[in-house]
């Protein structure tokens, strides 16, 4: 049996599982519920499960299928997700680097591709301002290059450093538009997420790893794109 917050890490995905159902209802219970509470006690923040959940749907929902899907087949992608946290705030030893079976790495032009349609449709939307044109038209510029058949050996290595530069701009661009209040409320729910792990981190890597799920909550509040390329 779970501990109360395992139960209700359990109720809040049984919950959100209704949602992308279409409120159709499928209990986690027997193995389901075992394989959430899992999830719970390796740390998954609830946040990182949803992304997981989210990707799982988004496939599911390119095929014909429509019945309801199980929490069961949403685990290699929350697990993927999870890991993927783990390594950008630097809470994931080395070996933890390897995706889980069912899923596929993007290849660089389809990740440049997604990255541009996301920052346009951002300036379209207005949530990103003129500031961040002369990014926008930079990025608009690798995936150009990289549709050539120009991002080949040394020069792909080199697009790839670009583009890790690129995002770093980009990020502390936005940290730096945000409101205090928006600070100090983005790095509370940081220290939230992390807290599973803190007690084993030395302080140098907890404030590094801090900083890190900040970037990551600053891209997820204003709806931005990872614009580094993990090759």
């Amino acid at each position: 049996m779970g501990t109360e917050p395992s139960l209700e890490f359990c109720r809040q995905i049984e919950r959100y599982l209704c949602q992308k159902n279409d409120g159709h209802l499928i209990r986690v219970t027997g193995p389901s519920f075992e394989l959430v509470v899992g999830w719970a006690e390796k740390g998954v923040p609830l946040k990182i499960a949803f992304a997981g959940i989210d990707r799982c749907f988004e496939r599911y929902h390119r095929t014909r299928r429509r019945r309801p899907l199980k929490i069961d087949f949403c685990d290699a992608d929350v697990l993927d997700a999870f890991d993927e946290w783990r390594r950008a705030v630097g809470t994931a030893p080395s070996e933890d680097a390897v995706s889980h079976p069912g899923t596929r790495r993007e290849s660089l032009p389809a990740h440049l591709e997604r990255v541009v349609l996301r920052l346009t449709s951002g300036r379209a939307s207005g949530s990103l301002g003129e500031e961040f044109d002369p990014l926008i038209d930079q990025v608009a510029c690798e995936l150009d290059a990289a549709r050539a058949g120009a991002a080949r050996g040394s020069a792909r290595h080199a697009l790839i450093e670009r583009l890790a530069t690129l995002d770093a701009d980009f990020i502390r661009q936005a940290r730096s538009a945000l409101t205090e209040s928006s600070r100090t409320a983005i790095a509370r729910e940081a220290a939230e997420e992390l807290a599973p792990f803190r007690a084993a981190m030395a302080p140098e890597a907890f404030a590094r790893a801090h900083e890190a799920a900040m970037n990551r909550l600053v891209r997820e509040r204003l709806g931005l794109p990872t614009i580094a390329f993990a090759a």
